[in-house]
């Protein structure tokens, strides 16, 4: 009689450390943090198959707080680390944890290259528009005219968009979620793995050091359901309280009807994640909130696309090398033609 080991059933407490988790009291690192130890037990990965490589900055602690295999690196060099890695550990499930400093500064031309080459790695941006670490300096992500440690009077330089970039990348994966709306969070981070390719989530995080209610127009109560657009596949693009507004294309400039005036579902913007023509559109919508006439800043899948993997490539090639006549060495370096010098 044979007898068959189950393996254990692991909760949320068995991806956690014994480590201290160092960051400042009511940082939005926590609760993503939460969120990542509570999905990881339902991915039905084995913990010894998980790797969460960082770079520099508070985002970038995490691997020390996570009970799975890890690699604190360098600044803006995690990207390159994890392509090496599944390049040569295609089994694994690599995830990249970095800041929006470190992936998009020093790290910004990794990143890029990580993303076109499509390896099948989860890249997860913690963006605070601001360097938190090194004390508040203005970050990749400020917006104009911001007044930091490093620009007392204020930012000249045009920020990033993110989700505009990864696009421009060729991210066959681009999605957007925040700190402070768990549900959405997971909802995003299981996505983000089910998804065979190069994955970019950019998480909204607070910094409630340095740069305090950056995004509360997008997760506080008074102001969430006016400001915030979330996507669904295949459902309207609707917003407000009670989903009494929605996104109409006019051409290909989107523009906010109220369903009052005599609009319905059928008119409005239908969400389709593999058009990328739309989802370019929607990057786009990254209007200044404070500005009068502003779209909602959406959440959720912009796109996702399906083409072949970097690592799959190269595995193919090697074999495909391997099964080729064998080489000879001496005559390679002879070559084709010799002559002597008298």
């Amino acid at each position: 009689m044979s007898e068959t080991a189950t393996a254990p059933v692991l909760t949320a407490k068995d991806f956690a450390t014994d480590q201290e988790v160092r960051w400042c009291p009511g940082c939005g690192d926590y609760s993503i943090l939460a969120q990542v130890q509570k999905v990881m037990p339902t991915l039905g990965i084995p913990r010894e198959n998980i790797v969460i490589v960082s770079g520099i900055g508070c985002s970038s602690r995490f691997p020390y707080y996570m009970n799975t295999y890890g690699m604190h690196s360098i600044h803006g060099r995690a990207t390159a680390i994890a392509s090496g890695l599944k390049a040569s550990r295609p089994e694994l499930s690599v995830w990249i944890v970095s800041g929006d400093g470190d992936s998009l500064s020093i790290g910004g031309n990794h990143t890029i290259h990580l993303l076109r080459r499509n390896f099948d790695v989860n890249l997860l941006v913690f963006n605070n528009q601001i360097y938190g670490l090194t004390k508040g300096q203005y970050s990749p992500t400020s917006e104009e005219n911001k007044v930091t440690k490093s620009t007392p009077f204020g930012s000249i330089d045009h920020p990033f968009n993110p989700l505009a970039l990864a696009m421009g990348a060729d991210a066959s994966f681009v999605a957007r979620t925040m700190d402070r709306d768990p549900k959405h969070l997971q909802a995003m981070l299981i996505r983000t793995q089910k998804h065979k390719g190069a994955s970019f989530l950019e998480i909204y995080q607070n910094c409630n050091i340095f740069n305090d209610g950056a995004f509360e127009i997008f997760t506080e109560k008074g102001t969430k359901a006016q400001e915030t657009l979330f996507l669904e596949q295949g459902k309207p693009l609707l917003f407000g309280a009670g989903n009494d507004k929605g996104i109409k294309l006019d051409g290909f400039t989107p523009k906010v009807v109220n369903l009052a005036d005599g609009y319905s579902a059928d008119d409005l913007w239908i969400h389709d994640e593999q058009d990328i023509y739309k989802a370019q559109i929607l990057t786009r919508i990254f209007d200044d909130p404070k500005v009068e006439g502003h779209l909602p800043r959406p959440f959720g899948v912009f796109y996702e696309t399906d083409r072949p993997c970097y690592e799959e490539i190269m595995a193919l090639q090697i074999e495909d090398a391997k099964a080729r006549k064998t080489a000879d060495l001496d005559a390679l370096l002879r070559g084709k033609e010799t002559w002597s010098i008298a």
